[in-house]
């Protein structure tokens, strides 16, 4: 299903999972549409799989250092933009992140937990996508979501309140294919607050300042805005 209208509202999209692999992944895909959902009152929640630990081409840095640093900086960053709560998973290591059972059925207890609306996450099938991490967490969310919804999947999971639920609408950030496209011309200097708030991962000589700008220029470029976050909309 295509959505052409500039701003995202989707129907009852009141709760909103993010899922993503690494800290400042949100930020620099759908930072700009995270801002505007948080103003218009959603709930916008984080799901971070790994700490980003292997995030550094400092050599006197270590993963055991870096990790507690990217999650606070993921943290801070999600402050920014109004982000209610942010959660990472145990046991995931930056780079190592596989499309496996025993994700999927971690992910398939957070969304029943969460009950989100919408979920915002990579496109596993962006062509010549190099980062496996990205790949990996696009396909097992999308997994994940399909065994939400039936209550004979993981029937241990349903108890305490937890109920099989369906989400209602996906955006794949991050893809090659995009049919639907949010204006994010009013709070792109939001969206850069935020993503410099991951300061361990600023290169001066590739400031975010500039790459989002353009990033969102040429996406923009697609529907006539002057800045623009692009996602493939999937309806469920």
């Amino acid at each position: 299903m295509a959505v052409s209208s500039s701003v995202l509202l989707p129907p009852g999209g009141q709760r909103i999972l993010v899922l993503i692999a690494h800290p400042d992944d949100a930020e620099s895909f759908c930072g700009g549409t995270i801002a505007r959902l948080a103003t218009e009152g959603r709930a916008v929640h984080y799901l971070v799989i790994t700490r980003g630990d292997k995030g550094s081409d400092d050599l006197t840095m270590t993963p055991e250092r870096l990790s507690p640093i990217r999650e606070e900086e993921q943290r801070q960053a999600a402050k920014v933009l109004g982000v209610q709560t942010v959660t990472f998973l145990e046991g995931y290591s930056d780079g190592a992140i596989e499309p496996t059972l025993t994700l999927r059925q971690e992910l398939t207890l957070k969304i029943r937990e969460w009950r989100p609306d919408i979920i915002f996450t990579f496109d596993p099938w962006k062509r010549y996508e190099i980062h496996p991490d990205h790949r990996a967490t696009g396909l097992c969310t999308f997994d994940a979501v399909a065994a939400a919804r039936g209550w004979m999947n993981y029937p241990e999971q349903l108890r305490d309140g937890v109920t099989a639920h369906k989400v209602k609408q996906i955006y794949f950030f991050n893809t090659d294919e995009p049919n639907h496209w949010v204006d994010i011309s009013d709070v792109i200097d939001k969206k850069i607050e935020a993503r410099c708030s991951h300061v361990s991962q600023i290169n001066p000589a590739n400031h975010p300042s500039g790459y989002l700008r353009r990033w969102a220029a040429e996406a923009g470029a697609v529907k006539g805005y002057a800045l623009s976050e692009a996602f493939h909309y999937y309806g469920l």
